[in-house]
């Protein structure tokens, strides 16, 4: 989940606790405390967990590396353009072979960019050691199933340098979107030898770091709530980046994040619940419909009532999504009865045809508010595995942000509506809910996910038996093996292998082997002299774009 990456509950990216030195004084207009016109000061919810590329798991990190740092390619709009590659590459060999021409850059430090640090940032992802939950997303590169399996070197990766300034990629299968997976950060590549000087406390501060990307992170260190990045003059592109600093600052409330736009001192803020309705309509609102999706992950292996699917379809239609996205999140998110966002993927030889509204059947059958069936249903899951009569107290693990307390009491109520079902709520912070999740320490978690690249099978993979992202351990031998033909005998086929993602869709709407909640529309105040501020597919911003009208 980033997506890319797992999300936290109203974020444009994520959370954490933040209390402002001085919110509650009144703001002043002394040009000391103003910033500079060329600074655009932006909300976040949390802290950066780890620059580390290779370790990043979230879409705060994912935005922060792609604000500091610069891959083969890089997203204008939805358009894929040259990064690091000087141009965006046509695969030979029938689709297996990727080569990329790379333009003379330059890393902070001084040191070259060259294709052998793509070369060992690609190899130390996968390689087991590392214990990436990534590591996943190369499959289908030369060996990178059977290395992160440890069958074999990292050193076999079907990627090398074919000298300083050409990488070439070996596929063991056509991938279709590969061109768009090379806008992610997680193919980003790492100067070796800063990797190797600060080992395990790499990415954890911004002395560990240096950088080739269109700003530099300074003055951070892992735990801070507030953080800069200036321009990086070494940057290739520097011409185009006309934004001289960018000031991230962590805030939690919806209430504080409106006060801190509406006194000058915050440029771009997130806004839920009361306050997003408040806006809607004035200067400065805007909704942003993401790639995302929250849903509940109930956790099969910790609690073996969860393995029975009627007891999942039960708790799926026990809850009002209409009056979730409408009254308690009133930020332009919308009911989602799919596990896939809408408006992402499109069918390859219809492009009217849209991924969630061809398999709307079956999700609508199990994803809708019906509170009689889900008790009918409930009962019988009961009855199926032995424990009619019996109560149960399940945790659910969720976010420890306003909004995200407010969407978990709203489930709290709706799922206690099934006989003998108490919820009590673990909100945390998202760090901890994110080492929590991937170490199954819950019953039920609220999660999300947030597309890498704008392909179903990005959110499909996700639900696999053997994916690190698959918190609920849920398992299902047919959508199993109907991705995996989508990714192998049908990778080439682009007809059937949207059959054969809509199939693995259907499957997983009719067994909810994840309960789907919502899909993200964030609600932004951002100030008129900010501009170009867009969402790319993958879900992170290009702020090489943005502008600020002085």
């Amino acid at each position: 989940m980033k997506v890319k990456k797992l999300l936290a509950l109203g974020a444009t990216a994520l959370l954490s606790t933040f209390v402002l030195a001085g919110c509650g004084n009144k703001s002043s207009d002394s040009s000391k405390s103003k910033a500079p016109s060329s600074t655009v000061k932006i909300m976040t919810k949390d802290v950066i967990a780890t620059m580390d590329s290779s370790l990043n798991t979230d879409v705060i990190g994912s935005q922060a590396a792609t604000n500091t740092m610069e891959g083969l390619y890089r997203y204008e709009g939805k358009t894929v353009k040259p990064g690091i590659a000087t141009k965006v590459v046509k695969p030979t060999n029938n689709g297996l072979t990727y080569t990329f021409p790379l333009r003379n850059t330059k890393w902070s430090n001084g040191d070259p960019v060259t294709a052998d640090d793509f070369v060992f940032a690609w190899r130390r992802t996968v390689d087991p050691k590392t214990k990436s939950q990534y590591a996943y997303i190369y499959e289908g590169i030369a060996n990178a199933k059977d290395i992160t399996a440890g069958k074999k070197s990292a050193k076999t990766l079907g990627v090398k340098a074919v000298d300083k300034h050409t990488l070439q990629v070996t596929l063991e299968k056509p991938i279709p979107y590969f061109n768009k997976l090379m806008t992610c950060a997680f193919y980003f590549p790492q100067n070796q030898k800063v990797v190797e000087k600060w080992g395990k406390k790499y990415g954890t501060n911004s002395k560990t770091l240096v950088f080739n990307g269109p700003y530099k992170l300074v003055n951070w260190d892992g735990p801070d709530n507030t953080w800069n990045e200036v321009k990086n003059k070494d940057y290739w592109n520097a011409k185009n980046v006309k934004v001289k600093k960018l000031q991230y600052q962590v805030v939690k409330d919806p209430t504080t994040a409106l006060n801190l736009y509406q006194s000058n001192k915050l440029d771009d803020v997130i806004i839920t619940g009361d306050n997003a309705k408040q806006m809607r309509g004035s200067k400065g609102y805007n909704s942003r419909k993401m790639n995302s999706t929250f849903y509940i992950a109930p956790n099969l292996k910790r609690q073996p009532l969860f393995k029975n699917k009627k007891i999942r379809q039960a708790i799926s239609l026990s809850i009002n999504r209409p009056q979730m996205t409408k009254k308690v999140l009133g930020d332009g998110s919308q009911p989602a009865d799919s596990f896939m966002p809408r408006n992402m993927a499109t069918n390859p030889t219809d492009k009217s045809k849209d991924f969630v509204d061809e398999t709307k059947a079956s999700a609508a059958e199990y994803a809708k508010y019906d509170p009689k069936e889900a008790k009918k249903l409930w009962k019988q899951g009961l009855a199926e595995t032995g424990n009619t009569g019996k109560k149960f107290n399940f945790a659910m693990l969720g976010d420890d942000t306003d909004a995200a307390k407010k969407l978990d009491e709203f489930l709290q109520n709706q799922l206690e509506e099934l006989p003998g079902l108490k919820v009590t709520l673990n909100n945390v912070p998202f760090k901890t809910r994110l080492s929590r999740s991937d170490s199954g320490d819950f019953d039920m978690v609220v999660t999300a996910w947030n597309a890498d690249f704008p392909d179903p099978i990005n959110f499909l993979t996700l639900m696999t038996s053997k994916a690190s992202y698959n918190f609920g351990k849920w398992k299902n031998s047919k959508f199993d093996d109907l991705v995996d033909k989508s990714m192998m005998q049908d990778a080439n086929d682009p007809s059937k292998r949207w059959q054969d993602m809509k199939e693995a869709q259907d499957v997983l709407n009719k067994e909810q082997g994840v309960v789907p909640l919502y899909q993200v529309g964030e609600a932004h105040m951002t100030k008129s002299k900010v501009k170009n501020m867009t969402l790319s597919p993958n879900g992170s911003y290009n702020m090489v774009s943005v502008r600020v009208n002085k």
